[in-house]
């Protein structure tokens, strides 16, 4: 059985319109501001074989570490109707501990024809830091490690299983009404709808052409990643950048790729990047190949298919036991989101010396992590990434105030952070001034002030605040960010309690510029 390019792209947009809808579902079903404002979700579709086959234009270093390792964690298992897989392990395809992946089989009169995935940021996962996102040393400080098990067996929610999510201890009922488990069901009802949608089209048009389509859509998306790849010309291209502190006092931490383009093919060997460190930026390699295939993705049109296939030709080598390869049990908080972004300014480094035109100078590499909260009677516990700048490029200024490149979450409305935290925002306003110079520009970051109404424990994991966002092709560095309390400056990386009427202000870098000023500019 063939498919002729109209069905083909037929099908791929409704496989991409499954994972709209689980990701709709998931956020109207969502208890957390984390999820239902910010969107820190991403849903996907799988093949029988675990083979990355759509995914909603959700968040990137989800949906790569998904596609790196999904093939690994749904095989050899007795998958049966009405099972719900959970994990967050960051050794076993994860990216840190509170990222929750649920997996759903989709199975048609007992044939299994594919998976329906979520995965979303829970701000507790049961570490004892507020928002569970600490200044760890150790995996098991960042919270509960998930190794893969069952959340439901055949229809049946494991309860004991339950009970630990919703941080309970001993048995009893179904945590139906605890916060902490209301994103759990979330999930699964995500995942059971996007299992229900892809149960429908296979009814309609059959289990075998929906697998002939899935494995026509991966070739497809392979041939157009070739094409690409060798419109590169071949070359071998070299980038390098530090990480400004793992949080336990060592600084200046190296990330380098070598990229070597050879006809079709791609091949990125980060062996000249620091080793594992004590702190929490160390990222398992699943994370690493998130941020890669993020970049090279970005070189393709918006109508290429998001799937496996655009990734077999290109390759990763790391040495296990380095920053970007991290052995258990290595801390990895911060890898996630911090050691990605710097990994993406890498990447797309080596390729503008392949391409120049086509690559911006880098964005504010940091997602400015905010962690707080308290516990006692009222606990509350809070995460957010900040906007700033992107880079500007050959056609024009970078964006200002927007998530960039790994994260493509939001900032929580003023209102929701007001009315579900004690928390008064001061200040939330551009950071005028804070791209970098160029004949484009690069886009501005933010500042965003917030007043503790009651005592906090907070946490801040921060990067760009002493490597500025460079510029390319003669443009000028973007301004690093500032972390602040009552004034006085903070280290990049943190963990410190507030008082009430304390503030703390955030003020996020700006994008790199492109190309050097022009005259009438500098008389501006």
């Amino acid at each position: 059985m063939s498919m002729n390019p109209v069905q083909l792209s037929i099908f791929a947009n409704r496989l991409a319109g499954i994972c709209d809808e689980m990701g709709a579902l998931l956020r109207a079903s969502a208890l957390s501001p984390n999820i239902k404002d910010r969107l820190d979700l991403s849903c996907a579709l799988f093949d029988a074989a675990g083979q990355l086959c759509a995914q909603a234009a959700h968040i990137p270093v989800h949906l790569g570490s998904m596609a790196y390792a999904m093939a690994d964690l749904v095989g050899q298992r007795d998958w049966a109707a009405g099972d719900l897989l959970v994990v967050n392990d960051p050794y076993l395809g994860g990216t840190h501990l509170p990222d929750v992946t649920v997996v759903a089989p989709v199975l048609v009169a007992g044939e299994l024809i594919g998976f329906a995935v979520t995965r979303a940021h829970h701000a507790n996962i049961g570490a004892h830091s507020p928002g569970s996102m600490p200044v760890s040393r150790t995996l098991e400080e960042e919270g509960l490690v998930i190794a893969p098990q069952w959340l439901k067996r055949r229809g049946e929610w494991q309860v004991p299983l339950c009970r630990r999510l919703a941080g309970l201890d001993g048995p009893g009922p179904l945590p139906v009404d605890v916060p902490r488990f209301a994103d759990f069901a979330a999930q699964a009802s995500s995942c059971l709808a996007g299992a229900h949608r892809l149960a429908e089209l296979a009814g309609e048009r059959g289990t075998e052409w929906v697998a002939v389509a899935m494995g026509a859509l991966n070739r497809y998306g392979e041939r157009r990643m070739r094409q690409r790849l060798a419109a590169l010309g071949d070359g071998v291209y070299r980038f390098h950048d530090w990480m400004d502190d793992d949080g336990q006092g060592h600084r200046d931490i190296a990330i380098a790729v070598t990229l070597t383009v050879d006809g079709e093919r791609a091949h990125l060997d980060f062996s000249d990047s620091a080793g594992q460190v004590d702190g929490n930026i160390n990222c398992p390699l699943s994370v690493a190949a998130a941020a890669a295939y993020y970049c090279f993705r970005c070189l393709l049109p918006d109508d290429a298919p998001s799937c496996a296939g655009l990734f077999r030709p290109i390759t990763l080598e790391a040495p296990e036991g380095s920053l970007v390869n991290a052995r258990r049990p290595g801390a990895v908080a911060a890898g996630n989101v911090e050691t990605s972004s710097r990994i993406v300014d890498v990447v797309l480094g080596a390729l503008a010396q392949a391409e120049p035109e086509a690559i911006p100078a880098a964005s504010q590499g940091t997602m400015n992590n905010l962690a707080m909260g308290e516990g006692g009677e009222r606990p509350w516990d809070y995460y957010e990434t900040m906007a700033g700048g992107t880079g500007g490029h050959a056609l024009g200024p970078g964006l200002s105030a927007v998530h960039s490149h790994m994260t493509n979450t939001l900032n929580t409305p003023i209102e929701s952070l007001e009315e579900h935290y004690p928390l008064r925002v001061w200040r939330y306003r551009l950071r005028r001034g804070s791209g970098g110079e160029g004949h484009h520009r690069g886009g501005d970051g933010i500042e965003r002030e917030l007043e503790f109404l009651a005592p906090a424990r907070f946490t801040l994991l921060t990067e760009r605040r002493h490597h500025r966002p460079w510029g390319l092709a003669g443009g000028a560095a973007g301004a690093a960010g500032e972390n602040r309390l009552n004034g006085e400056l903070l280290p990049a990386k943190v963990s410190a309690h507030a008082k009430s009427g304390d503030r703390l202000l955030l003020a996020s870098p700006g994008g790199g510029g492109h190309g050097p000023e022009d005259d009438h500019q500098r008389r501006r």
